[in-house]
C-alpha cells in the first residue's frame, strides 16, 4: 500500500496544520497519527484533532515543534497512537507515543492497543475493600 503524505501548512506552538493534496492522498481520520521527518533525522509524531476544510487537517504534536517548517513532509501511519500492553509493561518508563525513557531492554511492540478506547462498563470495574498501598502519607 503507498504511503498517503501531506505537507505541513502552518505551526503555531503544538499545533501544527497538515494538507493532504493530490489523487489518493484523503485526509486521515480523526486520531490518526502522522510522521513528521525533521532534518537533523528525528522524527515528530503528531495526531489529528479536527479537520478544517476539504483537505487539511490540524494536529497537536507529541513533542517539541521546534524546527518544523511549511512544506515539510508529513506521513500518515495509518493507525492511532498505540502503546504496548502485557505484563512487560510493568513497572516500565515510556513517553507519551509508547517509546521507553528507562534505559532498560527494549519492548515488543507487536502487541499495541490504541490510547482511544471506550470507558469500561460500571459492571466491569472491579470493586474492593482492601487498602491500597500507594507510598502517599496523610497527614490531618
Amino acid at each position: 500500500m503507498a504511503d498517503k503524505f501531506g505537507y505541513i501548512t502552518q505551526v503555531i506552538g503544538p499545533v501544527v496544520d497538515v494538507a493532504f493534496e493530490g489523487e489518493g492522498n484523503e485526509v486521515p481520520p480523526i486520531y490518526a497519527a502522522l510522521k513528521i521527518e525533521r532534518e537533523n533525522g528525528g522524527e515528530l509524531i503528531v495526531e489529528v484533532e479536527q479537520h478544517i476544510g476539504e483537505n487539511t487537517v490540524r494536529c497537536v504534536a507529541m513533542d517539541s515543534t521546534d524546527g518544523l517548517k511549511r512544506g515539510m513532509k508529513a506521513i500518515d501511519l495509518q493507525r492511532p497512537l498505540s502503546m504496548p500492553t502485557g505484563s512487560q509493561v510493568k513497572g516500565r518508563l515510556m513517553n507519551v507515543i509508547g517509546e521507553t525513557i528507562d534505559h532498560l531492554p527494549a519492548l515488543d511492540y507487536t502487541e499495541l492497543k490504541s490510547i482511544h478506547q471506550e470507558a469500561p462498563a460500571f459492571d466491569d470495574l472491579s470493586i474492593s475493600t482492601e487498602m491500597l498501598y500507594t507510598g502517599i502519607k496523610v497527614i490531618y
